[in-house]
């Protein structure tokens, strides 16, 4: 079976002007198109697209996307199995905001202190599942799932007080790291020892055993990783290669 374009819009409900578009960047050609110039998608168009919509709902960028489908390798099945994985964690996240908002709304109108831990329980079961969302796959990769498994319980059962000073103390790594970048100061420096001696402490709260290999491999990923490296230069560009230079010089 074929689609013209105007039923595949109206059939997936992706606008005739983004399929176009697709097409001129490559990542949904037509199945054929016929002499008046018209585009027909056959089933396995239909699939494409359906895969890209699953990319897309992730929030994976339309360049990576097709790099993704164009690559000889990819496996349809396999990537379904990982966007299922990935929206049950999404949904397991909402699941628990909606507890806690609930749980809140109970309180209030009960006229009943909320417990402080029950208040962020969710939210750090959030920060969980983003992390694991983002990094999990290449952290397992690396690291094992049992390491991953460690550093995601030592979070999730931070207390209070712990989750504020974990927060605080990145906090105070981000400003000093921008500092020094903005100075110019070099990762070979006093200033480069103690952003490794902070970035220790920051990751030792959730990352077991931590050893000096495993920091410097860590801090390798914040110029290999792309999102890493715009998390850490969001503010000032630098800031990532500042830190891996400084942990590969320091730690240990």
């Amino acid at each position: 079976m074929e689609y013209s374009i105007r039923e595949l819009s109206r059939l997936s409900g992706v606008s005739a002007r983004t399929l176009r578009w697709y097409d001129q960047i490559g990542l949904l050609k037509p199945g054929r198109v016929a002499e008046s110039g018209y585009r027909y998608y056959s089933p396995a168009q239909v699939d494409r697209l359906q895969d890209i919509l699953f990319y897309r709902a992730l929030g994976v960028e339309l360049a990576r996307i097709k790099a993704c489908l164009d690559d000889p390798s990819f496996q349809r099945l396999a990537a379904l199995r990982e966007h299922l994985a990935a929206l049950q964690t999404r949904r397991a996240r909402l699941e628990a905001l909606i507890r806690s908002v609930e749980e809140t709304i109970d309180c209030e109108e009960r006229r009943q202190t909320m417990n402080d831990e029950r208040k962020f329980a969710a939210f750090k079961e959030k920060l969980v599942a983003e992390n694991e969302a983002a990094h999990g796959k290449e952290a397992r990769a690396a690291y094992g799932d049992g390491a991953v498994d460690a550093a995601n319980a030592r979070l999730a059962g931070m207390t209070r007080e712990q989750y504020d000073a974990w927060n605080a103390l990145e906090a105070e790594l981000r400003r000093r790291l921008e500092a020094a970048v903005a100075a110019g100061l070099s990762p070979d420096g006093e200033e480069g020892r103690a952003l490794c001696g902070l970035h220790h402490r920051w990751l030792e709260a959730t990352v077991p055993d931590l050893t000096a290999q495993k920091h410097k491999g860590i801090a390798r990923l914040y110029t290999l990783d792309e999102r890493f490296t715009a998390y850490y230069d969001r503010a000032l560009p630098g800031c990532a290669a500042f830190l891996q230079a400084a942990v590969e010089r320091w730690a240990g």
